[in-house]
């Protein structure tokens, strides 16, 4: 596909837009929320035991504690200042085996998150990753979907408002071209070919047997190249159940993203097979939006949408007695955001 193609796909396809060209021109929706929480950082309200609720610079490691945790990955803390070897202890004693997943502590849009195969590998990301990281067993399930989870405060149960199936970037053979070939044909994955070059090495120029399917990502997400299907309406009492039971045990949890890996849908809505890999808070979108079927129009409705949900939920729990973000503190997590981001990109 040429260049000029490549740059009229990502133009006409909303889903490829810079962050500020789908969010910004929502200002006066987030302004008049702010203007009814009384504050511009009311989010920091919406998960009471998260820092910053959950939108922004907050240790995914802190989130994992507060999860039951039979529903989550093994998982290890290694600090920054460690060496490799003393962060291979820590790998050894929990027994994870590889292959295994390592990413940020802190972590914005799958930036630095990796499958690592040896301890060289290993070695390398540790001396290379600007901050904490995790390290995870990993998950044998082969099938993700992204979960939004809303419950007012005080309210018995919460609801479900979103429900997203994340494809992993792949490509299928036709028995005569070369992996690098069948990327190119598809925009989805033209668009991250610089990062699937330094990825896959000599894999970028092997034959697929006809048929024969590849996976490049083997991660969900969205900007590493994932496709988006909204299957909110599979949304059924069995799944709530289960998700809400989940969430119910997580002390003042209210608003957020489940991402979980699974077997079948009806495994994961009898309870069985799965595994809850990340949850994101009041920074988690409702990802649904994502689905190439849905217009711009539709995803600004489902944002304002939830950004009612959070200021509802905020302004409840603020009721109580939680605080929200003064501006300064907010404007200073806000730059350690965009400064965080701009290191763990290179990694």
């Amino acid at each position: 596909m040429s260049t000029w193609k490549l740059k009229w796909h990502k133009f006409t396809h909303w889903e490829y837009w810079p962050f500020w060209a789908i969010y910004y021109p929502l200002f006066p929706v987030w302004l008049f929320y702010s203007i009814k929480a009384r504050s511009f950082f009311f989010f920091n309200a919406a998960n009471p035991s998260m820092k910053n609720g959950g939108m922004a610079m907050v240790s995914k490691m802190e989130i994992y504690n507060m999860i039951p945790q039979q529903y989550i990955p093994k998982t290890v803390f290694i600090p920054k200042g460690e060496t490799p070897e003393q962060g291979w202890e820590h790998i050894v004693e929990a027994k994870i085996y590889f292959p295994f997943i390592v990413k940020p502590d802190i972590g914005i849009k799958a930036f630095g998150v990796t499958k690592i195969h040896t301890k060289d590998e290993f070695k390398k990301y540790q001396l290379s990753t600007p901050s904490h990281f995790l390290v995870q067993e990993l998950i044998p399930f082969t099938k993700e979907v992204g979960i939004f989870y809303v419950r007012k405060p005080g309210a018995e149960r919460g609801k479900i408002t979103g429900i997203v199936s994340k494809e992993f970037l792949s490509v299928v053979g036709d028995g005569k071209s070369m992996v690098v070939e069948l990327i190119k044909k598809n925009p989805r994955s033209h668009l991250q070919l610089k990062a699937l070059e330094e990825k896959l090495g000599k894999q970028f120029n092997k034959v697929l047997g006809d048929g024969e399917e590849f996976v490049l990502v083997p991660y969900g997400s969205h900007t590493r190249g994932a496709k988006f299907v909204d299957i909110t309406d599979k949304l059924n009492s069995d799944l709530e159940k289960v998700i809400d039971g989940i969430c119910s045990q997580m002390k003042d949890f209210h608003y957020g993203r489940l991402d979980v890996l699974h077997n079948s849908f009806e495994e994961l809505c009898a309870g069985k097979n799965f595994c809850v890999i990340e949850i994101n808070g009041a920074g988690g979108e409702a990802t649904h939006i994502y689905d190439p079927n849905h217009s711009l129009f539709y995803a600004w409705r489902e944002i304002t949408k939830h950004w009612g949900l959070m200021n509802e939920v905020s302004i409840l729990n603020h009721k109580k007695g939680h605080s929200y973000l003064n501006f300064r503190r907010g404007r200073a997590m806000l730059r350690q955001h965009h400064a965080l981001e701009a290191q763990i990109r290179v990694i």
